[in-house]
């Protein structure tokens, strides 16, 4: 069930009501059920999946927490196992299969091993890692094994995250199930406030763009330089847009019943280092992986001081890329920013000079240029769906080829892409000055907001794209 949907406007109409109507006691089966009807409107047998490794983890998480020593290790093991493994054959079977077959042709073997036709489950990365970070929460002693099927199930399964996150801890969220939590006119506004602004991100934005960026890059040998630079920048707004926007309904039809999820996303376009765009971007992901690989691998090689850190810096980024998508492309991707880090890593010290060195101002703005610079490139190997893609992008972007500013027909596409991509920045630069709200959605003003709220909802009526296009983030 997709959030730009008829069918999901109709299922939160219906859902949201029933929870506050039902006594707290029985809100929890309402939200399962709910959870399993979502889930089972993509592919209903892969409900399964999830049945087995929330099977696995609830009586790993119980059976940690009784042992002790080497045992406790061997039931966490298992649970790790059981999640990887499903991760592993849905999304990575074939991708491995294919370049056992190249290696093995290279030394002049044939591989048995056949292809397979896999659908991969909508959402798997982001539920396995949820999964997985509450058997380790258990086994490192700060999260109490979940006694309760049904809530731990609900843990697993909560509709509002449970195919593109946040990534959700066990400490920020299974409590959450046990509270009670009364329909307040708190909750209600900023719940509708982020559902609003996810919708116009996803259909004025994400979709719009999608229209311009998906022709270039099905045939990027033939379009000019200057259609291949625009087409890479629309894609940065419209991934940006896209995954963003599914993160705020997340959270806003989260926030109407009373939950707070956690932030996926802070402005990450006025990031001043790749650093600090990575605190920034996909922040559930970005932590999971600091938390339970980065930080474990750093103490593990300790010894080796500033190497320890290069080398968990590019396992880590190397394995990100790979979580997005079976495919050396997504690997590069991921590499390319763990490089990026690693040098700002090395070079903390003179860039801290040279940031006094010249006016805040000029240093904070080229800085914020370059970033978004690099980032822009490097969703290039993200985007193409090959590697020749990517490599005729570009060399016709630094080819030069064709008359500049030349668009065919595709003028008024472009001239609405900028002026929903003007809103974009404006709404996010009011974020990032006005510490964290929306100067527009969150005035003191009634009057304000409420032209605010209009001017969305007219924007969103007159450019919107309402083609139920799926969010790029579902694949992963």
């Amino acid at each position: 069930m997709l959030f730009n949907s008829l069918h999901f406007i109709v299922f939160f109409l219906v859902v949201t009501p029933l929870y506050f109507i039902l006594p707290h006691k029985f809100r929890w089966i309402l939200l399962l059920i709910a959870s399993c009807y979502f889930y089972m409107t993509f592919i209903p047998i892969y409900i399964l999946i999830l049945i087995f490794t929330i099977i696995v983890d609830y009586f790993a998480g119980i059976l940690i927490e009784k042992s002790e020593g080497r045992e406790r290790k061997l039931y966490l093991i298992v649970s790790l196992v059981a999640n990887i493994g499903v991760l592993a054959f849905f999304k990575y079977f074939n991708f491995l299969n294919e370049n056992l077959t190249l290696a093995m042709s290279g030394i002049g073997l044939r591989n048995a091993i056949p292809y397979l036709s896999i659908v991969l489950p909508v959402g798997l990365s982001f539920h396995t890692f949820q999964a997985m970070s509450y058997t380790i929460e258990v086994y490192r002693g700060n999260q109490a094994a979940e006694r309760h099927f049904g809530i731990y199930s609900l843990y697993v399964m909560f509709y509002p995250q449970l195919v593109a996150g946040p990534i959700e801890r066990p400490q920020n969220l299974l409590h959450q199930f046990y509270e009670k939590h009364p329909i307040t006119y708190e909750n209600f506004s900023i719940g509708f406030k982020m559902i609003l602004w996810g919708f116009f991100q996803k259909l004025v934005v994400a979709d719009r763009l999608s229209i311009f960026v998906s022709a270039v890059y099905q045939n990027p040998g033939a379009y000019s330089s200057s259609m291949l630079l625009v087409a890479i920048l629309f894609f940065a707004f419209q991934i940006y847009a896209d995954f963003a926007g599914y993160s705020n309904i997340a959270l806003g039809t989260a926030r109407i019943m009373g939950f707070k999820l956690m932030t996926n996303f802070n402005t990450p376009f006025f990031s001043t280092s790749v650093t600090e765009y990575w605190r920034r971007w996909h922040i559930s992901l970005n932590t999971w992986f600091s938390d339970y690989l980065f930080t474990p691998l750093m103490i593990a090689n300790r010894d080796w001081g500033k190497a320890a850190v290069v080398f968990a810096l590019m396992i880590t980024f190397g394995l990100s890329g790979l979580w997005h998508g079976a495919g050396w492309t997504y690997i590069v991707y991921g590499l390319l920013h763990g490089v990026a880090v690693t040098y700002e890593f090395l070079t903390k010290k003179f860039r801290k000079k040279l940031s006094k060195a010249i006016p805040a101002v000029i240093y904070n703005n080229v800085s914020m240029l370059l970033v978004f610079t690099y980032v822009c490139l490097t969703w290039i190997f993200f985007r193409a769906q090959s590697w020749g893609d990517a490599l005729l992008v570009f060399k016709g972007l630094f080819a030069f080829k064709g008359s500049f500013f030349v668009f065919d027909n595709n003028l008024g596409v472009i001239i609405y892409s900028l002026v929903a991509i003007a809103i974009l920045l404006a709404h996010d630069l009011s974020v990032h000055l006005n510490h964290g709200k929306s100067y527009f959605l969150y005035h003191k003003s009634a009057a304000v907001r409420m032209a605010t709220y209009c001017f969305i909802l007219v924007t969103i009526v007159l450019i919107g794209v309402f083609d139920g296009g799926q969010f790029i983030y579902f694949k992963f």
